[in-house]
This record gives structure tokens, C-alpha cells and sequence, in this order.
């Protein structure tokens, strides 16, 4: 009999159930990615909106050495003052503060919205809530670019189409994580968390170059394109998305071909079936046994997760039972100002370069992804040193720590030159997208399931939408802020960052203190709970 090839002997290796667990790993990471993808041009087209002023004779002069007019591109009406100084009403001295108003707009419906679309997700097919937003956000996002090519220099048409963007949006990440928890249980792990909480960063990368091609030449498509890529992906989430292992007769909890399971302190094996004596809760739990191999873990070792009557899950947990939940608070403070220096980044970044290192909006769209690749590095390093540590709370604290003098150093030496830049663009990436990325992964994931819940696995959702919620409305502030202080100066921004940054810390300080002076104490509320 002839030896299988060594790719059909790689794809049987692996049992039907962890081929659809990875599948539902990259479907999601991809369609939370599409959503980052179609926030970012609007950071890139504001150094658009607004250019210094320069003269204009025959149409504005293109990179490219070719006016607007010889290039086939619709000319638009420019001021009565005969200069080119962006894109009307953005075009005036108060461009930044109506800029900042944008962003502000997003961001606060985002948050507004955020706490009611855990809510509402738990009661509606994900599948379908999900749809819904990303068709709803495409159509939005790419009919912000239209306005480019009608003509439309209405303030209040760009406000309300921010608005009601932010508001759709909010069905994608309660959406996401409930789903991605739904397969991979209580095993998940922050380095699994880490590595996929990056699309995040990816997004925000793709979006940057898709939306710097056009930001020079047509600005409207950098909308547009995006649009249609979040719609398409919406049509793909229908297609494809399974929401639960059970849909689709998989296990629901990860059994792997290895030979153990870890967990916590805890190291479990699988094993032969028990002696008849021994009374165990469950086929699932008969095969883990502890590290010595001697004995099975008997029932006073698991929690059992009590079901609603008729064998249904629990009733969704209220907005002030998921407040209640030891940590929620804390760690909802927390990103409320981490949120608040990632976004103003993620706003202001590529404007800010294009000030101090006198780039044009496509290079600097294109400097700025370099933040956002520290950010992929800087998630994945949280998520494995919280792992090792077995402490999310005093990893978040030590990278907040980390990142306030971070900052200063990048406000005093990106003024240097473009190699100081990148180096301090990649180091605060990683710094200040690291706590962020483990408070709305693995840590909402491990407050979603905390043993105070006693195994209602509908307070996922809601965990996550109150705190990311109370994030995004640091998301909302922080953008603003920067607007309306920039004026004054950068160095006034960063130290708006910095104090940011340290008020974050501050409300971490009661759960780090918990953490190191009772070591055990954070992965006692991990222990993997089995669901009825």
C-alpha cells in the first residue's frame, strides 16, 4: 500500500472539529478585521480635507505632475480667495475642531451603541445581527466617499453619516467574541487571544493602504472601496458563519490529539476510562485527570452549570448582574482610558506626521500602519506573558507603566527625523495596544465566565459590550480632545496621552494588589466550567 502524501497526511491529522474550530478562527478574525478596515480612512483623508494653502491656477496639481483637469477627476468649486486649502467646510482655520466634531460623532455613537448591542445580540441570531451591521457599516462608510463626488460640502451630511456608522458598527465585536467563545469554550488562552485580537491592527493596516492609494487623487473612493469590502464580507458572514458547535454536531469544548490539557495551575490527561467506583459527572469529564494520573476529578472539583427549565440556556443576564461581576468595573475603567490613547493614535496619527515630518497623506497613511504592527506584536506579548504570569491585571499595569514614558520620548525625538519615527512608532504600538488588546479579548472572555455567573453562558455578550462599551467612550473623548488641543500644540497632546495613560494604571491598582498577595487568586476564577 503506497504512502499518503504529506499533505493529505497533514490534513488527516487533525480531527473535522478542529478544522471547523480554525475555520471559525480566521471567518471571524477576517470579519472583524473588514470593520477596523473601513475605520481608518477617515484618519488618512484628514490631511486631505485640510492642506496648507497653496495657489491654483488650472486645477489643482496632482503627485503626479498632472492637474485634476487633464486627469479626467471632477474639479469641485474651490474658496473665493483663489486657493486650494482642502476640501470645504474642512477648509477653514477651525478645520481641526470640526475634524475632531467627526470623530467625536463615530465614537460617541459607537459607545452609546456598544451598550445596547450586547444586549440586543444576545437575543437575535448572531449570524443575522451580524449581516445586518456590516451590510448597514459598508453602505455608510462608502456613502461618506460619495459625498466627494457630489459635490457635498454639507457639515451636517458628513456628522449624521458618522453617527449612524458608529451605531451600526456596534454589532460587530459582542457579536465576534460570543461566537468565537462558543467554540473554543474555556480553553482559549491569551496567546490564542493575543494572536487573534491582531485583527485589529491588521485592519486598521489594510485600511491605511487601500484608503493612502486614492487619498491624493480621489479621496471618495477611499471610502467607497472599503464600504464594499465590509459589505462583501457581511454577505460572506450569511454564507458561512456557524455560531455554535452544536449547529453543526461538533464537540463543545476542544478535545485535542495530544495527550494533555492544560488549564491554570492545573494539568489534566486524557486517560482510560474510569473504574466503575469512581463516580464521575460525565463522559467529557471522565477522560480529564490530574497530573499524578491516579485519580479522576471528582465532582467537588467542577462547577457545575445549572440550565433553565426544558433543558434551554439561562436567561440573558441583566445590564446590573454583569456590573456586579468581580473585576467588570476595574477593567472597564481601565480601557476607558487605554481606549482613549489607541483611538486618538489611531484618528491623529497619520495628521500628526504629516505635520512634523512634512509628508504628504499617502506617506504618512503608510508610516502610520507601523504603529499598528507594534500593535499586533504588543497584543501577542500580553497575551503570553499573562499566560506565564497567570496575572492580567499586573501585565496590563506594567506595559501602562511602560507607555507613559514611551510617549514622551516619541513627542521629543519624532520631531528628529523619519528613523527616529519608526523606531518609537513600532515600540508605542506594541505599548499602548497591548493592555487594550487583553482587556477586550482574554480578560472580557474571563469575566464572561467567572464562577459568579454559575454558568450562564449568556453573559458573555454583555460583558463584553459593558466593556468595550466604557472603552469606546475613551475612544470618543480622546480624539475629540485632540482636536480641540492640538492647536496649541502636540507637545499638549501628548501629555493629555500621558495622563491618560496613568489613570488607567490607577484603576488597576486594587486588582494588581490582589493579584500579587494572593498569587492563586486569578486563576481560581479560571477553572473550566462544564455547560448543562
Amino acid at each position: 500500500m503506497a504512502r499518503l502524501p504529506a499533505g493529505i497526511r497533514f490534513i488527516i491529522s487533525f480531527s473535522r472539529d478542529q478544522w471547523y474550530r480554525a475555520f471559525i478562527f480566521i471567518l471571524t478574525f477576517l470579519l472583524y478585521a473588514s470593520f477596523h478596515l473601513s475605520r481608518k480612512p477617515i484618519s488618512i483623508v484628514k490631511g486631505e480635507l485640510h492642506r496648507y494653502c497653496a495657489p491654483v491656477n488650472k486645477g489643482r496639481v496632482r503627485p503626479d505632475g498632472q492637474s485634476q483637469i487633464a486627469s479626467g477627476v471632477a474639479t469641485h468649486q474651490l474658496p473665493d480667495n483663489e486657493t486650494d486649502c482642502g476640501w470645504a467646510p474642512f477648509d477653514q482655520d477651525n478645520y481641526q475642531q470640526l475634524l475632531g466634531a467627526l470623530d467625536y460623532s463615530f465614537l460617541c455613537a459607537y459607545a452609546v451603541g456598544m451598550y445596547l448591542s450586547g444586549i440586543i445580540g444576545e437575543r437575535l441570531p448572531i449570524r443575522y445581527y451580524l449581516t445586518f451591521g456590516m451590510l448597514a457599516s459598508g453602505t455608510f462608510t462608502a456613502l461618506f466617499g460619495l459625498g466627494y463626488f457630489y459635490n457635498i460640502h454639507s457639515f451636517s451630511f458628513y456628522v449624521v453619516t458618522q453617527i449612524i456608522n458608529g451605531l451600526v458598527q456596534t454589532t460587530g465585536w459582542p457579536s465576534v467574541v460570543t461566537c468565537l467563545s462558543n467554540w473554543f469554550g474555556k480553553g482559549r488562552r491569551g496567546l490564542i487571544m493575543g494572536v487573534w485580537n491582531s485583527h485589529t491592527s491588521v485592519g486598521n493596516i489594510l485600511g491605511s493602504l487601500i484608503a493612502g492609494y486614492w487619498v491624493s487623487t480621489c479621496w471618495g473612493l477611499s471610502f467607497i472601496v472599503p464600504g464594499a469590502i465590509v459589505a462583501a464580507m457581511g454577505v460572506v458572514c450569511f454564507l458561512f458563519l456557524i455560531e455554535h458547535p452544536k449547529d453543526i454536531a461538533c464537540s463543545p469544548t476542544l478535545v485535542a490529539h495530544s495527550k494533555s490539557y492544560e488549564n491554570g495551575t492545573h494539568r489534566f490527561r486524557l486517560q482510560k476510562p474510569a473504574a466503575p467506583d469512581e463516580k464521575l459527572l460525565d463522559p467529557e469529564t471522565q477522560c480529564l485527570l490530574l497530573s499524578d494520573g491516579k485519580r479522576a476529578i471528582r465532582q467537588n472539583h467542577v462547577v457545575l452549570l445549572p440550565a433553565a427549565e426544558g433543558g434551554s440556556s439561562m436567561a440573558a443576564i441583566s445590564f446590573m448582574g454583569a456590573l456586579k461581576i468581580p473585576g467588570v468595573v476595574e477593567f472597564s475603567l481601565c480601557l476607558l482610558f487605554a481606549k482613549l490613547v489607541s483611538y486618538t493614535f489611531l484618528f491623529w496619527l497619520p495628521l500628526y506626521i504629516t505635520n512634523v515630518d512634512h509628508l504628504d497623506a499617502q506617506k504618512a497613511g503608510e508610516l502610520s500602519t507601523l504603529f499598528d504592527v507594534g500593535g499586533i506584536f504588543g497584543g501577542i506579548l500580553a497575551g503570553v506573558v499573562s499566560d506565564r504570569l497567570e496575572k492580567r491585571a499586573s501585565t496590563c499595569g506594567l506595559m501602562l507603566l511602560l507607555a507613559a514614558p514611551t510617549l514622551y520620548v516619541f513627542s521629543t525625538i519624532s520631531k528628529m527625523g523619519l528613523e527616529a519615527t519608526v523606531a518609537m512608532l513600532l515600540l508605542s504600538g506594541a505599548l499602548v495596544s497591548g493592555p487594550y488588546a487583553l482587556i477586550t479579548t482574554a480578560v472580557s472572555a474571563d469575566l464572561g465566565t467567572h464562577k459568579s455567573l454559575k454558568g450562564n453562558s449568556h453573559a458573555l455578550a454583555t460583558v463584553t459590550a459593558i466593556i468595550d462599551g466604557t472603552g469606546s467612550v475613551g475612544a470618543a473623548l480622546g480624539p475629540l480632545l485632540a482636536g480641540l488641543i492640538s492647536p496649541s500644540g502636540w507637545n499638549n497632546v501628548f501629555y493629555m496621552l500621558m495622563l491618560a495613560d496613568a489613570c488607567a494604571l490607577l484603576f488597576l491598582i486594587r486588582l494588581i494588589h490582589k493579584e500579587l498577595s494572593c498569587p492563586g487568586s486569578a486563576t481560581a476564577d479560571q477553572v473550566p466550567f462544564k455547560e448543562h
